[in-house]
């Protein structure tokens, strides 16, 4: 199947042969659907907090981060590619979609029109105006989602980095040290370090802190290859074979290599303006004092079931409570408790469903008996078991914070944690052609597939991406 050339290329991606076929043999058999039970919801699977928890736990937290190492992390890497979609097929193709309307009936109102005003100079050619801010002037359309221009303020526009580095000082920081690590594209990175070596000294005077940034990227070892429809190797115009990057579930790699005791996960385009960060603040830190509290107790178990000394049926009481899950019928020995209470936890925000497209929080039955919280897609859930995603109530926003710490203070290994039977096949294309791409378990998703879950009702406040250009004219980024 593979020539001395392909397989050199395979070496160059730290990969084996075997990887390769396997990947192979993932395309020819498919992933196996997830054995959803039913939608998490308030009822059931979904804790909504009153007031007085979300500020106690949220007050656990401001108590003890100064104790902590913590981390935000943000996935970066994504090009703003389906962000400005529709702009690239009015410039390309003529084609005239109802958003280019709102785009330049608006225009005036976007944070970046001061930049575009500078490199358009005529406002009345509409095709001018939208081929500068995707091509020749901004270039947003080769620019990462980071970088494009979302917020106006009175003291000067902010890119979605920047947001990030104010969301850090106010809920991310410990003993005055904010700590990012931002995932980014190879060819990408220098202009990351370059807006960040521009800005960082103007927010750590405004928010009293200091910057400790890094940035990682996808390993080459992390991509898939890609086939034709046929499922035989797809080569590209030179005869080459065609390695893709697989999804955000790629950076579990980048992620496993963050030693924190609490580790803040969001994604770039999540951020909203000062004026309504409040929620964004309160929230993350009272699913960071969740985290503490259950964390403590489940250490506190763990203890006692290795000595010999635990009560078994109250152990069983917190890990169906606390940590989420739903034992057998008969009951659960020490030796499954103990596996039960001796992994990674992550709280996960859960805004209710408005029509916004993006995982929802699913009941799975496990092969041990259990049935565990999951984030699922769609697209992992089969025909006869659509039927449960009109129950549910709720989706993820991608709004983690995670504990990836023992009990003994060493680091879990989360490449021990994920399933790897939860990848996803999507059709692509390259030069015109049809392709299958395979995308790696999603990081919140399969990737995560073996932690403790908790499920947390957050406002909807607190949620709001940008995922085409004109979501940058809704009320969270005016």
């Amino acid at each position: 199947m593979f020539n001395e050339k392909d397989l050199e290329q395979i070496r160059r991606h730290s990969l084996t042969v075997e990887q390769v076929e396997q990947q192979i043999e993932n395309f020819r058999r498919g992933f196996p659907s997830l054995g959803v039970v039913a939608a998490a919801s308030p009822e059931d699977g979904v804790k909504v907090l009153s007031k007085e928890e979300c500020e106690r736990a949220a007050a656990l937290y401001d108590e003890r981060r100064n104790e902590l190492s913590v981390v935000k992390f943000v996935p970066a890497s994504g090009a703003a590619t389906r962000m400005f979609k529709e702009l690239f097929e009015f410039v390309n193709e003529d084609k005239r979609g109802k958003g280019i309307d709102v785009l330049l009936n608006n225009i005036e109102h976007f944070a970046f029109y001061p930049e575009l005003k500078s490199v358009v100079a005529d406002f009345a050619d509409d095709k001018a105006v939208v081929s500068a801010i995707v091509g020749k002037g901004l270039e947003y359309g080769a620019k990462p989602k980071g970088l494009v221009t979302f917020h106006a303020y009175e003291d000067g526009a902010r890119k979605p980095v920047e947001e990030h580095l104010v969301e850090a000082a106010l809920y991310g920081s410990a003993n005055g040290v904010a700590r990012l690590h931002f995932t980014v594209s190879p060819e990408h990175e220098e202009a990351f370090r370059a807006l960040l070596a521009e800005k960082v000294a103007a927010y750590e005077q405004k928010y009293g802190v200091r910057y400790d940034i890094t940035f990682s990227q996808q390993r080459p070892s992390t991509d898939t290859i890609a086939v034709n429809p046929d499922n035989t190797p797809f080569r590209t115009d030179a005869g080459e074979l065609l390695f893709r990057p697989a999804g955000h579930g790629a950076l579990l790699s980048n992620l496993n290599d963050i030693d924190a005791d609490i580790i803040f996960v969001k994604n770039i385009d999540n951020v909203t303006t000062d004026a309504l960060r409040a929620d964004t603040v309160l929230y993350k830190k009272a699913l960071a004092g969740m985290l503490l509290g259950v964390q403590e107790q489940a250490f506190a178990y763990l203890r006692a079931l290795r000595a010999g000394e635990a009560d078994l049926a109250l152990v069983a009481e917190f890990v169906e409570k606390s940590l989420c899950v739903k034992l057998p019928e008969g009951g659960a020995d020490a030796a499954l408790l103990e596996r039960l209470l001796d992994r990674p936890i992550r709280l996960c925000g859960m805004v209710r469903n408005e029509g916004e497209p993006g995982g929802g929080p699913f009941w799975v039955a496990n092969a041990d008996g259990t049935q565990t919280l999951q984030i699922a897609e769609s697209s992992q859930i089969s025909a006869e078991d659509m039927h449960l995603m009109k129950n549910a109530t709720h989706f993820n926003p991608v709004d983690l914070v995670c504990g990836v710490k023992r009990a003994d203070g060493s680091k879990f290994d989360l490449l021990q944690y994920t399933d790897p039977a939860t990848g996803f096949i999507s059709s692509k294309s390259s030069g015109g052609r049809d392709l299958r791409a395979q995308e790696l378990p999603g990081l919140w998703n399969g990737a995560m597939a073996d932690w403790s879950t908790i499920f947390v009702d957050v406002p909807i406040s607190t949620f709001s991406p940008v995922k085409v250009v004109q979501d940058l004219l809704r009320p969270q980024h005016s």
